[in-house]
């Protein structure tokens, strides 16, 4: 055979080889299409199941703070949510256009009910709270029916999501499928076509098409199993290779982000339930230190990545004092004024370095280039404290991302702290004395019940003290004047017995001194103490000197093992005899042999 016929044979097979080869690559990329669109198809229809849910569940979230709070403003972002809904409604009963199945189509028409349904009861909790019935419109927010129709919407969503992945992975695996047949039938006729042309197309095949196949096939291999971590290289050729290359970076891409917005709503979700766990901490909090502590325990675990502290306000300096830091390498001030603080200042929130030279640092963060987010803790009108954020690796990013949960933080972290101030308070009324600020007779009382309750295991005295005289000075200095000096003498009197025993005014110029572990030569040592004090002290009054005020005191002793019943009696018997005998003087229960000692 000659070889011009055997190389007219051969440039004919060429030909042929050529031709089927290059319909198998269009072949190929038209699966890469098939891909692509399976792909879309997957991200819409996910994307509006899961929009359908979260606007849900916005909505709701709007329609229960409404509801609890009466705030208008929650009002309109309920109604802006449920328009947004609405068009997310009319995308779904359209969903056949973006390529869902009649099945998918039919489980997006159940979604929709479930959502109807969850804003009728919305609207209904609205319509009951604007008519002054709070506590219905709350029941049918915070219902059991609310919570299951709540329930059923997120299972639907999720099963209509695992539906649409489950056809949208059976699709694409089918398209892979036929683009890796169609690219092996092309290697196949490559490389008969490098048989005929072995000097001259070996090269061109195998740089040109067989190794970036290899590559490409065991990237999509790595992609088929979920592992998005591997590198897709950019291939600039404007043939089949490189659209097959660019559809596995788009499904590569996309994969990522998949797979970033699951990681983003599992931190979420996450976030959430720390929250919830921290707020029923909150509920139980006995003071304003123990609810730093569960803040200081809970921080962390929702945000690793940023480290702070909580600041309060302390009532009598108006200085912020640090009551509790977490993960913070940083040395800020412990304590500083509210002008060094420009979220006081401005009574908002403020962010320092969220971006070079954007807004001013606060004084009290210290020297250094972190990001930082000063929230003032305010609640019923009231400035309680402040939290501060900073990123630990001074991205401003990762506390704008979570500003709106931070801030969510501190409104609770605010309202506990308001009405534990408030509880306090009570609690000071309560159980002390106005004018002296000693505690009152109903603690005085508490007090006995608790020992009488018990067995006495350490001596306990009582101190029975009357200021001697007082009528006749209220009588010649006036009202004004004897509160002052009852104020001296309790001053004196809580002095001298710190660490020793607790006051109590009893009544009038009354008062009593439980001494607890105290015998009877220890107390009639204390007390007298007490009534040489106040003999040589000098009471003035607006300028004016006065002289003379004693005290006479009655003194009673319960030993261990013996009941404390009848103590305070005993106490006020002596204190009649003290009376009795010319005042300023301390007479010991006769019931407790303890030789009085005589005034000098």
């Amino acid at each position: 055979m000659k070889i011009s016929t055997i190389t007219n044979w051969a440039y004919g097979v060429t030909v042929v080889l050529t031709a089927v080869s290059g319909i198998a690559f269009i072949a190929a990329a038209d699966s890469a299409r098939e891909e692509r669109r399976a792909v879309s198809v997957h991200l819409a229809l996910n994307e509006l199941g899961e929009e359908l849910a979260i606007g849900a569940e916005l909505r709701t979230d709007e329609a229960r703070l409404y509801v609890m709070r009466g705030d208008l403003a929650h009002l309109q972002a309920f109604d802006d949510a449920n328009t947004v809904e609405h068009q997310l409604e009319a995308t779904a009963r359209a969903a056949a256009s973006l390529g869902a199945t009649e099945e998918e189509q039919a489980f997006l028409k159940r979604i929709n009910t479930d959502v109807d349904a969850l804003e009728d009861m919305e609207l209904e909790a609205i319509k009951a709270y604007r008519a002054g019935d709070a506590a219905t419109a709350q029941e049918i927010l915070f219902g059991a029916e609310h919570y299951r129709d709540h329930v059923k919407l997120i299972d639907d969503v999720r099963q209509f999501r695992s539906m649409v992945r489950s056809r949208t992975d059976q699709d694409l695996i089918a398209a892979q499928a036929r683009s890796n047949l169609f690219g092996l039938a092309a290697r196949i006729m490559l490389s008969f076509t490098a048989a005929v042309f072995l000097a001259v197309l070996y090269f061109v095949l195998r740089r040109r098409v067989s190794l970036p196949l290899s590559r490409m096939t065991g990237i999509v291999k790595r992609l088929a199993s979920q592992d998005f971590a591997v590198e897709v290289p950019l291939d600039g050729r404007r043939d089949e290779i490189g659209e097959l290359n660019s559809a596995i970076h788009i499904f590569r891409e996309n994969g990522l982000e998949r797979e970033r917005l699951d990681a983003e709503r599992r931190r979420d979700i996450k976030i959430k339930d720390l929250i919830l766990q921290m707020m029923h901490r909150l509920q139980a909090c006995q003071s304003l230190s123990e609810m730093a502590r569960v803040l200081a325990c809970y921080a962390p675990q929702m945000f690793p990545e940023l480290s702070g502290g909580i600041f309060l306000r302390d009532d009598e300096t108006g200085a912020l004092q640090c009551v509790a830091r977490w993960q913070s390498d940083l040395s800020p001030s412990q304590e500083f004024e509210t002008e060094a603080c420009w979220g006081l200042r401005r009574g908002r929130t403020h962010g320092s370095n969220f971006d070079e030279g954007e807004d001013m640092r606060c004084a009290h963060l210290g020297a250094g280039k972190a990001a930082a987010l000063c929230i003032p803790l305010s609640a019923q009108g009231d400035t309680v404290g402040l939290l501060s954020f900073d990123a630990r690796g001074g991205d401003a990013k990762m506390i704008r991302d979570d500003q709106l949960y931070l801030e969510l933080i501190a409104e609770n972290i605010a309202l506990t702290a308001v009405n534990l101030k408030l509880r306090d308070q009570m609690t000071q009324l309560v159980e002390r004395d106005p004018l002296t600020g000693l505690l009152n007779r109903r603690s005085l009382d508490a007090a006995l019940i608790r020992y009488a309750t018990g067995r006495l295991m350490a001596p306990l005295a009582c101190l029975m003290l009357d200021i001697d005289w007082f009528k006749r000075f209220n009588d010649e200095f006036g009202h004004d004047a004897g509160d002052a000096v009852m104020q001296s003498f309790s001053g004196i009197l809580a002095r001298i017995t710190e660490g020793h025993g607790t006051c109590y005014r009893f009544g009038g110029e009354e008062f009593v001194v439980l001494l607890p572990g105290y015998d009877a030569e220890r107390s009639h040592q204390l007390a007298e103490d007490v009534r040489q004090s106040v003999a040589s002290t000098s009471f003035s009054f607006r300028g004016q000197h006065i002289d003379g005020i004693t005290v006479s005191i009655g003194l009673a002793i319960a030993n261990a093992g013996d009941s404390t019943e009848t103590l305070r009696a005993r106490a006020d018997a002596a204190l009649l005899r003290a009376k009795a005998a010319g005042r300023n003087r301390v007479e010991v229960s006769a019931a407790d042999g303890v030789e009085n000692e005589q005034p000098r």
